[in-house]
C-alpha cells in the first residue's frame, strides 16, 4: 500500500498485523479523491487546508491521503492497540507527527466535539458489523460536522448505506466488492 498523489506520492504505509484489517486499496482510494477534487458537491468544499476526520482507521491511509494532498490537520481513532501502532509508525515515518493526533475512542459513541468541526470524515468500519448507522449518529449528536461537511462512508457492496434523517446521500460509487457512500449533513442548522 502506498499514497497515491499529493506531497507524499509513492511512499509506503505499514498494515496493522494480527488484524483482520482490510485497508482501502490505493485503486478505490484514488477514486475516492478524484470523486472528492472533481466533483461538485453544492457547497464550496476543497481538500487544501481541510480538517479532516478518520474513523476506524486502520492504517491511516484514507487520513493519511488527505493530508498529503493538502489537508491541514487529522484526527486517525482506531480502538486497536495494534492500529495504533501502525497509525504512529506511518505518521512518523511520513513526518506528520504535527499535524495529525491518534486516539482510542469508540467511533459509535464519540462524544461531545470539543474543538473545530471537521471539513471531511471517513468512516471505513469493519464490513457487516452494522457500526456505519451509530458511527454517523454520533457524529451528528457530538457535533463534530459542519454544514458544508463531506462524509466519506465505506461498506461492502451488499450492504446498504443506512437511512438516517440526519445526512443526505449526494453520491454512491460501486468498486469491486467495496460501496462508497458520499454524505452532507442535511439539518446544517443542527451540526
Amino acid at each position: 500500500m502506498r499514497i497515491t498523489a499529493g506531497a507524499l506520492k509513492s511512499r509506503p504505509l505499514l498494515v496493522p498485523d494480527g488484524l483482520n484489517v482490510r485497508p482501502t486499496s490505493d485503486k478505490v482510494r484514488q477514486a475516492i479523491f478524484n470523486v472528492l477534487e472533481h466533483r461538485d458537491f453544492g457547497q464550496e468544499f476543497t481538500i487544501e487546508n481541510a480538517r479532516v476526520l478518520d474513523l476506524f482507521a486502520g492504517s491511516g491511509a484514507l487520513g493519511i491521503e488527505a493530508l498529503s494532498r493538502g489537508a491541514s490537520y487529522a484526527i486517525l481513532i482506531d480502538q486497536a492497540a495494534l492500529s495504533r501502532a501502525a497509525l504512529r509508525g506511518n505518521v512518523e515515518a511520513m513526518g506528520l507527527t504535527g499535524r495529525t493526533k491518534i486516539w482510542r475512542r469508540d467511533a459509535c459513541d464519540l462524544g461531545r466535539n470539543l474543538s473545530e468541526a471537521f471539513d471531511l470524515i471517513f468512516l471505513d468500519p469493519p464490513y457487516r458489523k452494522n457500526m456505519l448507522a451509530p458511527a454517523l449518529a454520533s457524529l451528528h449528536a457530538g457535533r463534530w460536522l459542519q454544514s458544508n461537511s463531506i462524509l466519506v462512508a465505506e461498506s461492502a457492496r451488499d450492504e446498504n448505506i443506512p437511512s438516517t434523517d440526519n445526512y443526505a446521500l449526494v453520491d454512491e460509487r460501486l468498486y469491486g466488492d467495496t460501496r462508497i457512500a458520499f454524505l452532507r449533513p442535511s439539518n446544517p442548522e443542527e451540526t
